[in-house]
């Protein structure tokens, strides 16, 4: 459960707490999490990190007080924050020879596809080069309000980890573990140090917690760690401030809890599953017990459509599950319950007289 000795791929992800010190970035602290990436990187591994910070450096730098809650200042600091970050990741690193990148991410780059193909191919690059990534959220560009796309970079990890086929994922915090109930309420209260599924018991229970600068907690981690099983990934949640944490972790150690994986889902399926749907397509109960069975989606079980999207578009179906529409909004109206023989005369030829196919429809309750 804790061999990591075939891990060859890693991502660690740093939350703002674990890695600020007095409104910046604890260049000590950050110096020793580069000193155990550089040792997993000589033994042959690659490494991916997210991190946060940018707002609450750039916060502190223009001597701010107290959280920052207007978006347009959160953005101003953002801009300032990162290029600040990003500086402490080059001078940690270089110590070890190791090359840093940046990557800046949106909700938006993950969901589309074609972005989402050349984000892939450019970490992959980096990575065959010996390159350390560097990844966060760009909260100064962001159309989302910051901190509720990712959540304060828990569910872009897990993304991250899901979309590059990672081995593991590290997720170094200040909540050292998950427990069976709230420690701050219950002093009986005691670690979990395994999780082999994640219900949605346990995510209703999960309470709230965040920092000065900080927009995560034990929630977004637990979505964070049903996001990384879809892709056979392990999640490792811990205390950041851990001596040596990632090295002992990769060693086998029972720090933190671990999250195991349930199946691993193929790569189109988690794409189609982590990106967000644009619309929705409402089916009959025959439609919904067809594509279980892995049938195709036909127009003739349409009964509605909600939204305006293009073909290739993800949606959902009803509640239930996600799939990449052949069908435009507009068309689909006009097909809803119409039979597929149909579609050529109505939309003209060489039209595909699918809704969906098996491949491209994806449960929600994998």
């Amino acid at each position: 459960m804790r061999d990591f000795s075939q891990s060859k791929r890693v991502v660690v992800k740093i939350g703002t707490s674990t890695l600020s010190k007095d409104d910046a970035v604890d260049t000590e602290y950050l110096r020793r999490i580069a000193a155990q990436v550089a040792s997993l990187i000589a033994q042959g591994r690659q490494v991916v990190i997210i991190t946060s910070g940018a707002i609450g450096m750039g916060a502190g730098r223009l001597q701010l007080k107290g959280p920052v809650a207007d978006m347009k200042m959160r953005q101003a600091c953002a801009a300032i924050g990162q290029p600040l970050l990003m500086q402490e990741y080059q001078r940690a690193f270089a110590e070890h020879d190791i090359a840093v990148a940046q990557v800046l991410l949106t909700a938006e780059v993950l969901s589309n596809r074609k972005t989402y193909l050349n984000l892939r191919n450019s970490v992959e690059t980096l990575l065959k080069l010996g390159v350390a990534p560097v990844l966060n959220e760009n909260d100064s560009v962001s159309t989302d309000e910051i901190g509720s796309a990712f959540g304060d970079n828990d569910k872009l990890s897990a993304l991250v980890a899901s979309k590059l086929d990672a081995d593991l994922l590290i997720m170094l915090s200040d909540i050292d573990a998950m427990y069976d109930r709230d420690p701050r309420k219950h002093d009986d209260a005691k670690p979990i140090r395994a999780v082999f599924e994640i219900t949605d018991e346990i995510i209703r229970s999960a309470g709230k917690r965040g920092s000065k600068y900080a927009t995560g907690g034990m929630k977004t981690k637990l979505e964070a760690a049903k996001i990384a099983s879809c892709a056979g990934c392990r999640i490792v949640l811990a205390d950041g401030r851990t001596d040596n944490v990632i090295t002992r972790i990769m060693a086998g150690e029972e720090i933190g809890t671990i999250f195991m994986p349930r199946r691993k889902l193929s790569n189109r399926a988690r794409w189609i599953l982590n990106s967000a749907a644009v619309g929705t397509i409402r089916i009959d109960d025959g439609a919904m017990d067809a594509v279980r069975k892995r049938k195709s989606l036909l127009p003739s079980g349409v009964t509605a459509v909600e939204g305006d999207f293009k073909a290739d578009a993800v949606v959902m179906l009803n509640d239930s599950a996600k799939a990449v529409s052949s069908l435009g909004s507009a068309e689909l109206a006009k097909l809803a319950g119409k039979h597929s023989s149909e579609i050529r005369r109505i939309l003209g030829p060489d039209r595909k007289d699918v809704v969906a196919v098996p491949e491209d429809i994806v449960f929600l309750d994998y």
